[in-house]
């Protein structure tokens, strides 16, 4: 281990694009941990635990998507069966539910909102903390960012988290903004009153020209395998910024063609547009995982009340869930299954981003823990009984993964406390009502 390397894990590159100061972190080097990977050389300390949520709205189609098989060596049902692909990095919970004790239940809000913030009230507006800010407490993260929250559907009131009883946090919805969040420094131009760094001007001449200099230098500093791995960072980070400058050039004009009159449409809530967003999304927030820029963020696919929306299909999500018949035959109703399993789908895209990043002998989503929720079991019948959820990585070796639970009728708060102890939180319950938990999902707890 080179004691003299003039680089480290808190390392910044910085530079300039066109008058705005730029900067970039460096993801987790060989060069920074011991010989086996697992901690970091200077001080012994524990490569830091991330935590992340994903929502998605209206659930799964019930029967459809529990395993048969409880524990280790379960098959993913057809349903679910595109998660084959994260399946050994993958807990799935059945049976779960959140118990409304009397009070009214607030479609497509009481559920996700029980499974947040372990508590259920009686309107909206009575939203309260939710459990990342304990583990936030936990972490003690001097990350640049406490938090990162992205919406892939155009509104940013699609979130769920709360910092406390101002309501919930408005969501990052572009993600050419988010680009420029992480990778701009607020530079303050001296010869002007107001500046703000341009994102597009950002991503069209690229952050990393602006520390070509840095790199070169870091890149003659470390070992083979470390440049192989700041060569895939960014080139990563690159793909990313090329992604978001294509988006910016529009086509030339066709004078043939016309756009015809469709009425009004919420924009960006076609499968492909928030495929695209949710895509995009992945990649930033992987890097900014991966490089210390934050140690908590949350994703949601789209709001509750689901705009999702099929090609050439007229309804969009929710209003399926409602209208769409129950095809005999089947016994399902099979555009609703299709929109769900476009869901699980973008949940994959996102594992195995994180999963991609190497980190030593594991790798960033190796150190994590994602949690996968919804709203309700079955939309159609606003139930809060089985409500599908996933959690994915083993938060550093804490938390066993590819197991099935099957809770029948146990609380779905059960999960987030599983997920508080895993990250060492000490605390003997969770929750108000019947909603609060006193032990976690052992089984799956290292």
């Amino acid at each position: 281990m080179n004691k003299h390397r003039k680089f480290n894990r808190r390392t910044l590159l910085r530079g300039a694009v066109k008058g705005s100061a730029v900067v970039v972190g460096l993801p987790i080097l060989e060069s920074f941990l011991n010989e086996n990977g697992t901690a970091f050389a200077a001080d012994g300390g524990a490569l830091p635990p991330c935590f992340g949520s994903w929502f998605w709205g209206l659930g799964l189609t019930p029967d459809r998507w529990e395993p048969e098989i409880v524990g280790h060596g379960y098959e993913l049902p057809e349903h679910i069966a595109m998660l084959n692909p994260i399946k050994e990095k993958l807990n799935v919970y059945s049976g779960l539910q959140v118990f409304l004790d009397g009070k009214v239940n607030q479609n497509h809000m009481s559920g996700a909102q029980g499974q947040m913030t372990g508590i259920v009230t009686k309107s909206a507006a009575e939203y309260d903390e939710s459990f990342d800010a304990i583990l936030d407490r936990q972490f003690g993260s001097n990350a640049r960012f406490r938090t990162i929250e992205v919406a892939c559907d155009g509104n940013a009131a699609s979130g769920w988290t709360a910092r406390g009883s101002n309501g919930k946090t408005p969501c990052q919805i572009s993600p050419l903004d988010l680009y420029n969040r992480i990778y701009g420094e607020g530079f303050q131009d001296p010869n002007q009153a107001e500046f703000t760094p341009d994102p597009e001007v950002m991503v069209r001449h690229s952050v990393l020209s602006a520390v070509t200099e840095q790199r070169q230098q870091l890149m003659k500093s470390v070992s083979s395998n470390d440049r192989s791995r700041l060569d895939e960072y960014f080139t990563s980070l690159r793909d990313v910024e090329q992604k978001l400058a294509f988006e910016l050039d529009r086509p030339s004009p066709l004078p043939a063609c016309s756009i015809p009159t469709l009425g009004d449409e919420e924009i960006g809530t076609l499968v492909s547009q928030v495929q695209n967003t949710h895509r995009q999304f992945a990649q930033l927030l992987a890097h900014a995982l991966a490089c210390g820029q934050t140690q908590i963020f949350h994703v949601t696919l789209g709001n509750a009340f689901s705009t999702l929306r099929l090609p050439g299909e007229p309804s969009a999500y929710h209003a399926l869930t409602h209208e769409e018949p129950i095809d005999t035959d089947l016994g399902y109703q099979p555009k609703c299954k299709a929109l769900a399993e476009q869901c699980m789908a973008f949940f994959v895209e996102l594992v195995q981003a994180m999963d991609s990043i190497q980190e030593g002998e594991g790798t960033l989503l190796d150190r994590s823990v994602l949690l996968a929720f919804t709203d309700h079991g079955e939309a159609r019948l606003h139930s809060m009984k089985n409500m599908p959820v996933f959690t994915a990585g083993g938060a550093g070796g804490r938390l066993k993964t590819g197991i099935h639970i099957a809770a029948e009728g146990d609380a779905a708060t059960r999960v987030g406390f599983t997920v508080q102890k895993a990250f060492g939180v000490v605390s003997n319950r969770w929750g108000t009502e019947s909603n609060e938990v006193t032990q976690p999902f052992s089984e799956v707890l290292a």
